[in-house]
């Protein structure tokens, strides 16, 4: 089957713990950056200038060779309103949707829910990391989630249904005192069976997989890399999500060693990851979401950077229309927001954007709302 027959496909790569805005996407022409990071900068010099003005980290090479190539979208500015500092109450409104409550469905659950809503394939969305993030959790949604693909099961020599089973007990005894028998514990049943049956068919698609692309040894790497030997295993598989490692991006101190040892990692996992998938001529139906929960203070604390608002994402792909959108964020005192870069795009655009141009799904009832759309795709 040739690639422009193929369904599109969705991956989302999270920069967990407030990826720096400024020293990512450098304004290494205005004097105001280096007025307002004394100690946390990036020398004009060692910038990888994308134009007159802007410029990328200097570790972001893959990335600006796709950028030079029209592949990456960069969303300028992007944010919220009434912006929240908290980790757990920022993420949970990217993932939700829901910046005025506590949410409880993941804006990409409820789009799976909408791709196969007879849940005919436990594998329509799969997560590779720890836990289940946020944003895709929804009642009656079935997603895997594996660790890490090359380990699954090896450790043991428990029959894959006697691990079901002990893994559905051991669910029901710690639950069913809180929630009772009958149709609830039936739904956490079936759910968790439906998880547990998809992460066993997953662990077939590294026997599948040949290539001579040449990964690091780094979480987002091996995460990466497993995203494209799932995709190439065609079991059908709508919405990847990963996550670079907890809280990582959360640069208060030490960041300037920090920041460059992350962006080296991701940036080449992400250039290892459109190699792989070139290598296999499947570019043109996967389209790479990049996003982080907010950017950090314009002006350092002396060895980092703390907690922000306003920040960037990066969308790439084949056929993404690639360049800046919307203006980045003035740095003048009078423009900022509490010492925070404004923003002055909705992330539901974003998503409106890829929902409806790419996964070609109605997005209002899943961004909770109609936002005004980007032409990147």
């Amino acid at each position: 089957m040739s690639s422009d027959t193929k369904d599109p496909v969705l991956v989302v790569l999270q920069l967990s713990g407030g990826n720096d805005a400024l020293n990512t996407v450098i304004p290494y022409n205005d004097p105001l950056y280096y007025d307002n990071r004394p100690n946390v900068r990036i020398p004009e010099e060692q910038v990888l200038p994308i134009n007159d003005e802007l410029g990328l980290h200097p570790t972001m090479g893959p990335v600006k060779a796709l950028y030079d190539e029209g592949k990456v979208a960069i969303i300028q500015g992007i944010g919220y309103p009434n912006p929240s500092r908290s980790h757990f109450r920022s993420m949970d409104i990217w993932h939700t949707c829901e910046p005025d409550k506590v949410g409880d469905e993941g804006w990409l659950g409820r789009a799976l829910r909408d791709i196969d809503p007879n849940k005919e394939n436990v594998l329509t969305g799969v997560n590779f990391g720890r836990g289940l993030p946020r944003a895709l959790v929804a009642p009656g949604v079935p997603v895997a989630s594996v660790g890490n693909l090359e380990t699954y099961g090896v450790l043991t020599g428990i029959e894959a249904e006697d691990q079901r089973m002990k893994a559905l007990e051991t669910f029901s005894n710690v639950y069913s005192p809180m929630i009772g028998q009958g149709p609830v514990l039936d739904y956490f049943a079936q759910t968790g069976l439906d998880a547990l049956k998809g992460a066993d068919i997953l662990s077939t698609a590294p026997a599948k997989y040949s290539s001579t692309v040449e990964y690091g040894n780094d979480t987002v790497a091996q995460y990466m890399r497993n995203i494209v030997q799932t995709h190439l295993a065609d079991f059908g598989t709508r919405v990847f999500y990963t996550t670079a490692p907890y809280n990582s991006f959360d640069t208060h101190a030490g960041e300037l060693a920090n920041h460059t040892r992350l962006w080296t990692e991701t940036s080449n996992a992400i250039g290892a990851f459109y190699e792989d998938l070139k290598e296999h001529n499947a570019t043109e139906e996967v389209v790479l979401l990049v996003f982080t929960e907010f950017g950090r203070r314009v002006h350092d604390n002396g060895s980092g950077t703390d907690h922000g608002a306003g920040g960037h994402a990066f969308v790439i792909g084949d056929k993404v229309k690639g360049g800046l959108y919307a203006e980045y964020p003035s740095l003048q005192q009078d423009q900022l927001v509490e010492g925070d870069l404004k923003f002055n795009n909705d992330f539901r655009g974003l998503y409106t954007t890829l929902l409806e141009k790419w996964l070609h799904l109605d997005a209002k009832p899943i961004v909770n709302g109609e936002f005004e759309q980007f032409d990147f795709i």
